[in-house]
């Protein structure tokens, strides 16, 4: 970035665990770029994830909101937009249609993002003059850090302050203390491992099981039949992922808060690759599906019964 430009609006709207893959980037951008104010554009709910851990303002969106019901939405939408274009430059994580398009609107002159090997639809590309190179076949928390080094250059270490995010809710979830904690619901119905796996796993694992669910999963958590933690939200569900021996779950959000957090995670991993999409720092601790299907069906309860063994023991 030029001397001029003094104001960088991120785009990562959601969700939680691309986000949370994002964070050290925009550390790592807050930290090269001392003189530069910086504004993350993100989805409400995580607002406070990103303004606690990252360390910058947030723009508030509600894409979705807006979309159904741009009539109703036109004040919010309009301060959001008011917002944005007080950037210089902005840079887009997320490689979308929307979120590049929002860089354009923004009126920053320079506009990051992905070039056209790693961005994830190609129109995208029409809204960003300042295409980056990174390797797909990385992690996207490291093809998110070559982004913010084609920005700053060389990049400090970076070290997100995670635990300033849980929030202890007044005791209610201290059964997750110590516990291995089950995350049985996805974001896509391809991730879901088969209920009645987890119901297994729970009678085959010597330790206290806590099965931890977000909106519209209660269902799911009832039917694997192990004691339920009660409704959180975000800041004590991290509290309970931060205080678990151990946390299960496919390629979701609050998996990959739990490894931010620093807790032991064993990943299930079917549809998606863990080499790119793993829980940063315990991409060995993911039980993978058959290489031939990519079925969460083929994850079998003995796997996962020797992978907790193994990864408790280390």
């Amino acid at each position: 970035m030029t001397d001029a430009s003094r104001r960088l609006l991120v785009l990562r709207l959601s969700a939680l665990g691309d986000v949370i893959h994002t964070i050290p980037a925009v550390v790592a951008l807050r930290q090269a770029l001392p003189g530069t104010t910086i504004s993350w554009a993100v989805e409400e709910p995580y607002r406070e994830l990103v303004e606690l851990v990252a360390g910058v303002e947030t723009i508030p969106v509600r894409m979705k909101r807006w979309g159904r019901a741009p009539l109703a939405s036109r004040k919010d939408a309009g301060a959001a937009l008011r917002a944005i274009r007080r950037a210089d430059a902005s840079v887009d994580f997320q490689g979308l249609i929307k979120s590049a398009a929002l860089g354009w609107l923004s009126g920053a002159s320079t506009r990051y993002g992905f070039a056209r090997a790693a961005i994830r639809e190609k129109p995208a590309l029409l809204f960003i003059n300042r295409q980056i190179p990174v390797d797909p076949a990385k992690h996207v928390v490291e093809q998110n850090l070559q982004l913010a080094a084609g920005i700053a250059g060389t990049l400090p270490p970076v070290h997100p302050e995670w635990d300033r995010f849980p929030a202890d809710p007044e005791h209610k979830l201290a059964a997750c203390r110590g516990a291995i904690v089950f995350l049985p619901g996805a974001g896509k119905p391809n991730k879901l491992w088969p209920i009645e796996r987890f119901r297994q796993l729970a009678a085959a694992l010597k330790r206290p099981v806590v099965t931890v669910w977000g909106p519209a999963e209660r269902a799911l958590a009832e039917a694997i039949g192990a004691p339920m933690a009660p409704p959180t939200n975000l800041r004590e569900l991290a509290f309970a992922l931060r205080h678990a021996a151990l946390v299960i779950g496919g390629d979701t959000g609050p998996l990959h808060l739990a490894a931010a957090l620093g807790t032991k995670v064993v990943g299930l991993y079917g549809p998606t690759d863990p080499h790119r999409n793993g829980p940063y720092g315990q991409l060995d601790r993911c039980v993978v599906a058959s290489p031939s299907a990519k079925w969460m069906e083929s994850i079998s309860v003995e796997e996962v019964v020797t992978t907790v063994a193994r990864v408790l023991a280390e």
